[in-house]
């Protein structure tokens, strides 16, 4: 039985910020640093002809204007496929795109500076649409993926004999918006000149060694010469993956050429322009069923609109790919997804990766299939819901570790699902209009079959002489408390005591690479590596301490901080002080790798990841039917997570999450006008506030995944994913209209009541 698994001792990095004595990037100054601001393109799609520094270069201040003619190495990207530029040469292709780096020595010189260097552009036709992107004759816009950047399948059994024998068909078409990242601190840098050469880069990030790479490519040095420092990051969601490598070698070159330390901080609106966001878009999705509720076929187009550079979208379209017909087993199912080329802002990772818009779009039509079957929705789930024994939409078999339907039963009783529903006076008594509705979701945990080559993890733990534990991973604390789960585990592992355990900071010259942070993985993936370096170390200390007591080893025990075998004890510490008396190495590397997944990247059929997080939602409501505004009453939001290493934890991300999926559902309304964002600032762009939060219910189911520490799968995005559909759901349930697209603003709302008078 674990002593400090599930528990939930104070994270790590609290007090340091909340007492605001964390040193965030902008906090960090080095001698004679420089500042660097970008020069920027104002035109979805332009030629570069010229650009002329002369003007900016006058001014005393300023140090230097680079182009992309200057970048020593690569003038590339390395991403998925290397199609980004660092700085455009020939051609801009969205607004915002870096044309040109002003390095100063003050930051306000450096934003001056920035408009007086002239560039000729020449407009040419751009295509911000992708749906006119996909169509036949249509310009060219990444010139070297063309329109279409990535395209996934899936096609198991005969989807169309089955459509034509199902009882009941139901489809529509679904669209969802942006969606801005908001994290508290904006994208930052600072590249410092180092010996013989080298470059050291501190930043606000969630995957260092990503960045490592891109510098190596820009300023085509080895990597050895190069380290990736992560400073305390605040927030990230996704826009701190991909987007970071961009400003990174930005502020990297800058440093390089000039020999001076430089700092790149991007103001809240050009964050906003210029930064990857969630991608856009367009569900199309058709399911067929018997009379019973019995699903037997899907089908469903996906299109992203990607932007001008291809960054994550294709691992973005996968996850969605493989997800689109939801939890459930489905016999025949096929899906084709794109994600397409338009000149607008790249859009990348975030949390839920490719997942929120799909669950959307079949977590709504499963409601409408429910409305046309005349059934019950939570009971048309359960119905069909996954477990052990079935198979996915890919085909996987699931054999461990499937707790959704006691998921979705638990949250149907949490939230008073049957009483609620059949209430019959809907109107309350400040004239609102009451509606509770519900929603599911299954989450492949890590990278899966697609990302399997990278999806490994290193960990290196050393004891020191007064017990105290230190771990190095290369996995990032980016706000989710992953340092803090982690140091339980290795305590656990161990029989340290937690309060003795400390992470050592990301620099990719002291930490492995623990792989991305990304995915729902650390837990699992760091989770696991350090475990190997925990079981390592404390059989050199057992041994010893066995040796020491005069007993067999296999009869010590321990819980944290003591080491016994019957009555015969001693201290965590006593035993680390006899192993420096016998001078054995109090140290380990520890690896994972994820497990093997059968994958055939022909007709998208296989095992797409080695476990799942399972989800259901249930979420009340009140809608005014004059303003169109939802007033959002309680979510009870569920997971099955395998197990809850850390019980606060858990529940934050759950509430966190929670509150992130409203926004996407009812404010966050990013504007994009012929690739121009319009009200790039949190006065034009709505987030939910501590006025807009409800009672947030967490229902925690453990049904342990064996491949996982302590039985734990990911949590990091699923508690997001599914809280849009519940929310359109229970708007259906009060008023009667399906909202199709997101988000479900006042506005919107009106228009769709108007149109069904």
């Amino acid at each position: 039985m674990t002593k400090i698994i599930g528990t939930s001792p104070l994270r790590e990095d609290a007090r340091v910020k909340i007492d605001g004595a964390a040193k965030y990037v902008d906090d960090l100054s080095f001698p004679g640093m420089a500042y660097a601001m970008l020069v920027r393109s104002p035109f979805p799609h332009a030629k570069i002809s010229e650009i002329d520094a002369s003007h900016a270069l006058e001014l005393p201040e300023v140090v230097a204007v680079i182009t992309a003619k200057d970048i020593p190495g690569k003038n590339k990207i390395p991403i998925v496929f290397d199609d980004q530029p660092c700085l455009a040469e020939d051609e801009a292709r969205y607004i915002g795109e870096p044309v040109a780096i002003v390095v100063a020595n003050d930051r306000r010189t450096a934003q001056i500076a920035a408009t007086l260097v002239s560039v000729k552009y020449s407009e040419l036709p751009a295509i911000t649409d992708p749906l006119l992107s996909l169509a036949e004759g249509a310009e060219k816009v990444n010139p070297v993926l063309g329109n279409i950047l990535s395209r996934h399948k899936v096609n198991k059994g005969d989807v169309d004999s089955a459509m034509s024998i199902a009882d009941v068909v139901v489809e529509g078409e679904y669209k969802t918006g942006y969606q801005e990242h908001a994290y508290i601190e904006t994208q930052g840098v600072i590249a410092v000149p180092e010996n013989e050469g080298g470059i050291a880069l501190y930043g606000s990030m969630q995957c260092p060694f990503y960045i490592h790479k891109a510098l190596g490519y820009v300023l085509g040095i080895p990597l050895s010469k190069l380290r990736v420092i992560q400073t305390v990051t605040g927030g990230a969601f996704g826009g701190k993956e991909d987007f970071p490598s961009l400003p990174a070698t930005h502020a990297a070159i800058a440093a390089y050429l000039t020999s001076r330390p430089v700092k790149l901080v991007m103001t809240r609106e050009e964050d906003i322009l210029c930064s990857t966001k969630r991608h856009p878009g367009i569900v199309r999705i058709k399911y067929g069923a018997r009379r019973d509720g019995t699903i037997i076929a899907c089908d469903a187009e996906y299109i992203l609109n990607a932007g001008a550079w291809s960054t994550l979208s294709p691992i973005v379209l996968w996850r969605g790919t493989v997800h689109s017909g939801g939890p459930y087993r489905i016999e025949n199912f096929r899906v084709d997804a794109k994600a397409v080329a338009t000149n607008s802002v790249p859009n990348g990772a975030f949390r839920g990766f490719g997942q929120p818009q799909v669950c959307f779009a079949n977590e709504s039509l499963i409601d409408e299939l429910a409305v046309k079957l005349g059934m019950d929705p939570v009971e048309l789930r359960l119905r069909n819901a996954l477990d052990i024994g079935l198979e996915t939409l890919t085909n996987h078999v699931i054999k461990e570790s499937c707790g959704l339907k006691k998921v979705i039963s638990l949250v149907r009783d949490e939230v008073k699902w049957l009483e609620n529903r059949s209430r019959k006076e809907r109107v309350l008594s400040n004239g609102k209009y009451y509606g509770v509705g519900f929603s599911a979701a299954f989450y492949g945990t890590g990278l899966g079959a697609g990302g399997k080559k990278i999806d490994r993890s290193g960990a290196f733990l050393q004891v020191a002489f007064d017990g105290s534990v230190q771990i190095a991973v290369g996995t990032t604390e980016m706000g989710q408390g992953h340092n803090t789960v982690l140091s339980m585990i290795a305590a656990e592992e161990l029989g340290a005591d937690v309060k003795k355990v400390s992470m050592l900071p990301i620099d990719t010259s002291r930490v492995p690479d623990s792989g991305p942070t990304v995915a729902s993985r650390a837990t699992m993936m760091s989770g696991q590596a350090i475990r190997d370096a925990a079981k390592q170390v404390r059989k050199i200390i057992h041994d010893v301490v066995a040796k020491r007591l005069g007993v067999a080893v296999e009869t010590l025990e321990f819980e944290p901080g003591v080491i016994f075998s019957g009555a015969k004890k001693i201290t965590f510490e006593e035993a680390v002080t006899w192993c420096f008396d016998e001078r054995v190495h109090l140290a380990a590397q520890g690896w994972f790798k994820a497990p093997n997944t059968e994958w055939n990247s022909e007709n998208g059929l296989g095992d797409a990841y080695y476990a799942y997080t399972y989800t259901a939602i249930g979420a009340e409501v009140a809608v005014d039917k004059e303003t169109g505004e939802v007033e959002v009453l309680r979510i009870v939001s569920g997971h099955d997570i395998g197990k809850a290493i850390n019980r606060r934890e858990v529940e934050g991300q759950i509430q966190g999450g929670a509150v992130q999926g409203m926004g996407y559902a009812l404010y966050e309304d990013l504007v994009s006008t012929n690739g121009k964002i319009i009200r790039p600032n949190f006065s034009g762009y709505i987030i939910p506030t501590a006025a807009d939060i409800p009672e947030i219910k967490p229902v925690i189911v453990e049904e342990p995944y064996e491949g996982g520490p302590f039985g734990a799968k990911g949590l990091g995005e699923p508690p997001l994913i599914a809280i849009a559909p519940a929310i359109a759901n229970a708007i259906f349930d009060a008023i009667g209209v399906r909202i199709k697209k997101l988000p479900m603003t006042p506005e919107r709302i009106l228009e769709t009541l108007e149109a069904v008078r």
